[in-house]
Order: C-alpha cells, then sequence, then structure tokens
C-alpha cells in the first residue's frame, strides 16, 4: 500500500509540472521555487504548535488548489503559479514521507514518525 500512495503522490507532483507548464514561465522558475514552501519551518521558532500551523499551512493541497483558483478567478498567474509551486512541493515531500504536521514536535507526521522507517 505504501507503494501505491507514493506512486499517487508522484501522478500529483506531475501533474504540479503540466499545471506549471500551461502558465509559460521559465522552467528554471520552477526548479528555483519547488524547495520555497519550506520556509514554513521557520514557524518551529516559536514552538511546535506555532510550527506545526505555519508548516501546514505551506503543505496544505486543499490550500494550494484555493490559490490556484484564486489566481484563475483574478486572472493573475502569479497566483496560479504561488498555488502550483505549493501543490507541487506537498506532492514531493509526501513521495519521501514528509506529511502534515502534529504539534508534538516536527517529526510527527501524518504519514507517521520521520526516522522510524516510515518514509
Amino acid at each position: 500500500m505504501k507503494n501505491l500512495i507514493k506512486l499517487e503522490e508522484v501522478a500529483l507532483f506531475v501533474l504540479g509540472i503540466f499545471m506549471f507548464g500551461l502558465l509559460g514561465y521559465p522552467w528554471w522558475w520552477f526548479l528555483l521555487l519547488i524547495l520555497a514552501p519550506d520556509i514554513g519551518m521557520i514557524g518551529y521558532v516559536f514552538g511546535n504548535r506555532t510550527g506545526a500551523i505555519v508548516y501546514n499551512a505551506f503543505h496544505h493541497r486543499g490550500l494550494a488548489i484555493a490559490i490556484y483558483f484564486l489566481g484563475m478567478y483574478l486572472s493573475l498567474p502569479i497566483i496560479q503559479l504561488v498555488g502550483i509551486i505549493l501543490f507541487s512541493h506537498a506532492a514531493m515531500d509526501r513521495i519521501f514521507g514528509y506529511g502534515l504536521k502534529y504539534d508534538k514536535g516536527f517529526k510527527y507526521t501524518h504519514l507517521g514518525e520521520i526516522g522510524k522507517g516510515n518514509g
């Protein structure tokens, strides 16, 4: 089952790449921005609860999709880009076993504990 879930995340990552290609931005933008959502880790400076909230905001696919649709509605490709990067990054993280965080600490995710062979 774990491999099936990872395969699904690969498909979602490929979808993100496809959607990025439709925007017409240079491809190096994708490579430059794909790790940008990890800035959400800065929230952990203020404790586990704040860290989890901030990190999860930057890694929640539902929010990413909402931002993308907002960009479509407003006809602002840069907002669509933000949504696509957030969406693609979340899929990429989940391929490697990094999930949304619990407020117990950074290593506790909805996919299991990081470093316990769950990735």
